[in-house]
């Protein structure tokens, strides 16, 4: 790693949520292929939650700062000074357009990755990886940049690999996959998981939750309940390895349901966080996946049914498949990397000579 380094700011805790901690991961991960050194700025809890930062080859700084507040936009200013960062990219639910002015002022490339558009930009890159939201709800200043739409989902490597695995449905008997996101706190992985397994037609049913999660040893007790029919995932690795061999998945309509989408799984769609609402009603839209709505207002019946449906007609599956894997091609890491480099690079007009 040679060149200017970049720096993450984003947390990763139960107040703010774990999600802008692993799009940013992602995001890492994709930079580090242009020589760049990778540095987050994080408040983690668990710590433990450094790991993936350790493995990933990237530095990690402790904070005891919020982002977005006052005593953090001096935090991080100091830490783009010590690191001489070429750019920071900011991950939080809440961000002011003062707090986005002062970065800018640093001198360093300011990314801001944003899914809700509700506030005026004022710096020079905002990325969407999710769908719902087109650029004419962007608010932001002239020579702002929009990285908005189907091309820009993130993708991790270890899921698009899977395309080609995943252009057959797998082999039967039926398995089913229950990924509800990062920030699932209200207990329906549980809820979900139960109902599947009353469906005798599958013969396994996968649980994946995060390290994190609040109800893992429940998760894992119920598992352990059902040797044999139900089992629980907690890294990525083994993830893929679920989502290689499962004929259908239930998500949150989050970054995941993007993911499943590329390699071509089906999906059922319970929406835990409001911020994914838009995300999985444009899924449901493009034939993707089926959204059953928000899972505080969870129907069982409608879920039962929606099983049914999967579970009897291939059609359905081999359409939601076909969906997914035209709507979302996996490169979006990669156009977003190529985006960064050219802003911090722009093109210069050739000089002409003028003879003597």
């Amino acid at each position: 790693m040679n060149r200017a380094p970049i720096l993450f700011r984003c947390d990763g805790n139960p107040i703010t949520g774990y999600e802008p901690f692993y799009q940013c991961l992602i995001a890492a991960s994709a930079m580090q292929r242009r020589r760049r050194g990778t540095h987050f700025l994080s408040n983690l809890d668990p710590v433990s939650l450094a790991f993936p930062i350790n493995r990933g080859g990237h530095d990690w700084a402790d904070t005891p700062t919020r982002v977005g507040t006052a005593d953090d936009l001096d935090a991080t200013l100091r830490e783009i000074r010590r690191l001489n960062a070429a750019a920071v990219m900011v991950v939080a639910p809440d961000l002011s357009e003062d707090y986005l002015r002062e970065l800018d002022g640093s001198g360093a490339l300011v990314v801001v990755l944003d899914t809700s558009a509700s506030i005026m930009f004022p710096n020079r890159l905002v990325v969407n990886p999710f769908l719902g939201v087109g650029r004419e709800r962007y608010k932001h200043e002239r020579g702002t940049q929009l990285l908005v739409g189907t091309r820009y989902a993130f993708v991790r490597p270890l899921i698009r690999r899977l395309r080609p695995l995943r252009a057959q449905e797998p082999a039967q008997p039926f398995r089913a996959l229950v990924a509800l996101g990062d920030d699932d706190d209200g207990g329906h992985t549980l809820t979900v998981g139960r109902l599947l397994v009353e469906e005798q037609r599958l013969n396994r049913v996968s649980i994946f939750a995060r390290p994190h999660h609040p109800q893992l040893p429940e998760i894992k007790e119920f598992a352990a309940g059902h040797e044999g029919r139900v089992d629980v995932a907690t890294e990525g690795p083994e993830l893929s390895a679920r989502v290689s061999r499962c004929h259908f998945a239930v998500t949150a309509g989050d970054g995941l349901s993007l993911e499943l989408a590329c390699v071509g799984v089906p999906q059922l769609m319970c929406v835990v966080a409001e911020r994914h609402h838009l995300n999985a009603k444009y899924l449901d839209e493009e034939g993707v996946a089926t959204d059953l709505g928000m899972a505080a207002n969870f129907d069982a019946e409608a879920f039962r049914q929606a099983i049914e449906i999967l579970l009897t007609d291939p059609m359905e599956r081999q359409g939601m498949a076909r969906c997914g894997r035209q709507l979302i091609d996996g490169r979006g890491p990669d156009r977003f990397v190529t985006a960064v480099e050219v802003m911090l690079h722009p093109a210069q007009a050739p000089s002409l000579r003028i003879a003597a």
